[in-house]
This record gives C-alpha cells, structure tokens and sequence, in this order.
C-alpha cells in the first residue's frame, strides 16, 4: 500500500512513524515532509505543494490513500478535488472545513445546534466591534476569524488592548485577510484540554485526553506559539468532565455535521475549557494537533490505518479506539528568538542517543546531517507508567539533545 501524507511538522511525522507500522503499508511519500521523516522507516520525502500538484502526484504514483495534515489543504478543498477524481483520502471536505477555517462559522454552528460555548459577537466594521468590546466584561477574547497559523487568538486584559488589537486585527491587516472580520468571545477562565477524535460522520469516537501548553515562558507568561509541549491523558478530565463534554458538546456537533449534511470523514478535535460552571467549546480544529499528535499516536494501541479505512467506509461503529494505560509527555524544543524572528541552519546532535521518541518538526536532513529549519524544531516524547515517570524521562532525553541557541520550557506537565 502507497500513502501519501501531505505536511511538514512533528504532527506528520508522528502519523508517519504511527502508519509505517501496519504490515501492508510498503511507501509514505512524505509532502514535503522534514529531516526526521526523511530517516523515518518506509518513508521518502517529495517537494510537492498545492492541491493540483498533490493531485497529479497520486495519479501518477497509483496512491492508495492520502491523509492531509495541515488545515490549509483542507480548507482550499483538496479532499473535494481528490474524490473528483475517485481518489482515497482521509479529511473534511471544504465545508466541513469550515468548522476550523472561519471562526464565526463555528461558533454560528455552536450556537444553531446547542454546543456549550462561549456568549460572543461577530463583526466585519471596526467602529461596531470597538462599541461592542465598551460593553463587555474584561477581560475579553479576540479572534480573528480566518486562519491565522494559531497566532490570532488575544486576550485583552483592558479595553484599550482591546481597541488596540482590533486595530491591529483590522485596520492594519497584520493577519493579511484573517482579520477582517473578527468573533469577540466572553472570557472563560479554566483548564484548557484537547480532545481528538475520528469521525466518520455517523459516529465519533474521542481518543486520549491531551493538554497542551501555548505560551512560551514557564509559568504560562509571554507569547502564544503553536504549542510548546503536551501531556496525555489530561488529568483534569475527569469521568464527569468527559460525559459533560459527550453530552453538551460531542453529540450535538455530531448532530450538527449530519443536518448540515457535511462530508466529514477525518479527525475532528475539540478544544475545551474546563470551568467551574461546566465544560465548554473554545473551537475546533479539523485535524490532528500539534503538539497533541506527538502524545496521542504513541499512547494508541490500536491500528490507525484500520480506523482511517473504517472512516473513509463509513464502517467506524465496528471500531474501539484502544490507549495504553499509562502517561505521555513531549517536551518542544525550539529556537531561540521563537515565536518571534530566529535564525535556522544549526545542526541537531544527540537525538539518536535518546530513548522514546523524537519528532522532528522544524528539521531538515543535508548531507546526512540533522539542521534546524523552523521554530519549532523537535518534539521529545516519553511515556511512563505515570505522568511523572513520563516527564522525568522526556526531560532526562531532552537533556542529551543540542543545537544552537535550543529553548525549551521547564515546566511541561507540571500539575498544580
């Protein structure tokens, strides 16, 4: 069998290690993949991109599955092109997309089929947004509407942050479109926590529970980046935060999906606010996370190619989702400057040394050797009988890895 799974991020290469591991798969075509997938088992890295390309690619090379990573494909369409052409590939086609690639779509859909969400307005006019934001509550939370590569997401702690942010959102376009119009959302204060799940638009089944950790300095301070380490299972999701979030959020998506009569056969990950009065929606996300996919995968026991073949079949309700009883942790390693301006080019040592698993993300392989290429370069996981055993273990393996300038938070999984 002939995969050809299309992104470059330590997500991908997690799906990759993870379906390199069922006997029929012979090749992953990696597009274009990373350093890490370059030396990953059966896979080889092609320098393709856009969804016509990607097309032809399968066409030519008789694919037999394509699995999309990132959300910009997804959004654009590639899952409605490739089934024009009666090819196999597992994701949302465009309107389902939506639910990720338009914030005030989602939320509309929220609030039309009775997710537990937050109370929020949508608006395209400045001047309108900016009165709204003078009546609410502070803090308030500011979203850009479109895609926004995870950085268009402020909480204003002041109204003038606020305006200022609205004027930055909208006026001075720095998201280049994304901004234009923007959801203003009540404030929530609580545990965040991800869960990802498979669908195949009859049946959703949830995997592991994950928490993720945004902000760049320990302590959660500074600035927002895609995600600095994560932990699985989130030990803040209870037995009863998990049947709340089945019952108030789940269930009426599922609902949701089936009256809007989208074409969903992919994964569909919720993102959650844990509160003192109840569990609530913060988004969605149409695909796996990341860095969730780098705990999620190694925790999961079952086959993920078979339940990837038993969505695209609609035949998900044969299925159980199997996890190992036992903990997660992967620690980001980064370079210094990230999320701001970083310089890239260094070369990685010491990751064949570590035990577990190191995903390469921000990484590429020149004349055998391992460089740093992007922000986020690396994702150390480790998994342990424990939360702490798995901690102790993806920092004891972190320790042993170095480039120039490498960053990584301290405090990854620490439970208060």
């Amino acid at each position: 069998m002939k995969i050809l799974l299309v992104g470059s991020g330590g997500r991908e290469h997690a799906i990759a290690w993870k379906l390199a591991q069922n006997s029929k798969v012979e090749k992953i075509y990696c597009a274009p993949g990373n350093g890490g997938t370059a030396l990953e088992d059966k896979c080889e890295n092609v320098k393709i991109s856009g969804n016509e390309n990607l097309l032809q690619f399968a066409k030519e090379n008789n694919i037999d599955l394509t699995v999309v990573g990132p959300e910009n494909p997804l959004c654009e369409g590639i899952v409605d092109l490739f089934k024009e052409s009666n090819l196999k590939i597992f994701g949302p086609d465009k309107k389902a997309a939506m639910l990720e690639g338009s914030k005030s779509f989602s939320k509309d859909f929220m609030k039309k089929y009775g997710v537990k969400t937050a109370e929020y307005g949508v608006f395209s006019n400045k001047e309108e947004a900016i009165k709204y934001v003078e009546n609410c509550e502070i803090p308030v939370v500011i979203k850009a509407d479109g895609l926004a590569a995870g950085k268009g997401v402020v909480i204003c702690e002041s109204k003038e942050e606020a305006i200022s942010t609205l004027e930055d959102f909208m006026s001075k376009d720095i998201f280049k479109g994304a901004g234009q119009r923007v959801v203003i959302e009540e404030f929530l204060e609580g545990v965040e926590a991800s869960i990802l799940s498979i669908t195949d638009g009859k049946v959703v089944l949830p995997f592991v529970s994950s928490k993720d950790h945004k902000q760049i300095f320990d302590g959660n301070k500074g600035a927002n980046t895609g995600g600095m380490g994560t932990i699985a299972p989130n030990p803040y999701c209870t037995e009863e935060v998990l049947k709340a979030f089945e019952a108030d959020i789940m269930k009426p998506t599922l609902k949701g999906i089936q009256e809007e009569d989208m074409d969903f056969k992919g994964i569909i990950f919720f993102g959650l606010m844990i509160c003192k009065k109840g569990v609530y929606l913060l988004e969605y996300n149409v695909r796996m996370g990341d860095p969730e996919t780098e705990v999620v995968l190694p925790l999961m026991e079952s086959d993920f190619l078979e339940l990837i073949e038993a969505a695209i079949e609609e035949n998900l309700s044969s299925k159980e989702v199997k996890f190992k009883n036992a903990s997660a942790c992967c620690i980001i390693a980064a370079s210094k400057g990230y999320p701001g301006s970083y310089e890239v080019g260094f070369e990685i040592t010491g990751t064949e040394t570590a035990t577990g698993k190191v995903f390469s993300a921000g990484t590429e392989l020149k004349e055998g050797k391992l460089l740093t290429k992007g922000g986020r370069v690396l994702g150390v996981t480790s998994i342990g009988e424990s939360l702490e055993e798995a901690r102790n273990c993806a920092y004891k393996n972190i320790e042993s890895i170095d480039f120039e300038g490498i960053y990584y938070r301290k405090d990854i999984g620490e439970i208060k």
